[in-house]
C-alpha cells in the first residue's frame, strides 16, 4: 500500500513548518528574557510574537542571551 507524501513537499506544508519554527523561536526568546528576569513590555512582547522572519528572530534570540532590556533586541545592527 503506497502512501501519498506529496503534501509534505507542498508549499502549504513548507509554509506551515516555517510558521511553526517562527512561533517556536519567538517563544524561546520570550522564555530567555523571562528566565533572565527582564521586564518585557507589551509592545516588545507583541513585536516578538508576531515576527515571522526567521533571520530576524535568530538575531533577537542571540541578543536575548546578553540583553540588558527587552528593547535591546531591536537595536540596529552592531559592528
Amino acid at each position: 500500500m503506497a502512501v501519498d507524501l506529496s503534501f509534505f513537499r507542498s508549499e502549504t506544508s513548507q509554509r506551515l513548518r516555517a510558521e511553526g519554527r517562527a512561533e517556536g523561536r519567538a517563544e524561546d526568546i520570550l522564555l530567555i528574557l523571562t528566565a533572565r528576569g527582564l521586564d518585557i513590555p507589551d509592545t516588545a512582547r507583541e513585536r516578538i510574537a508576531t515576527c515571522t522572519d526567521l533571520d530576524t528572530l535568530r538575531t533577537w534570540l542571540t541578543r536575548a542571551v546578553t540583553a540588558d532590556a527587552a528593547e535591546d533586541l531591536f537595536a540596529e545592527a552592531r559592528d
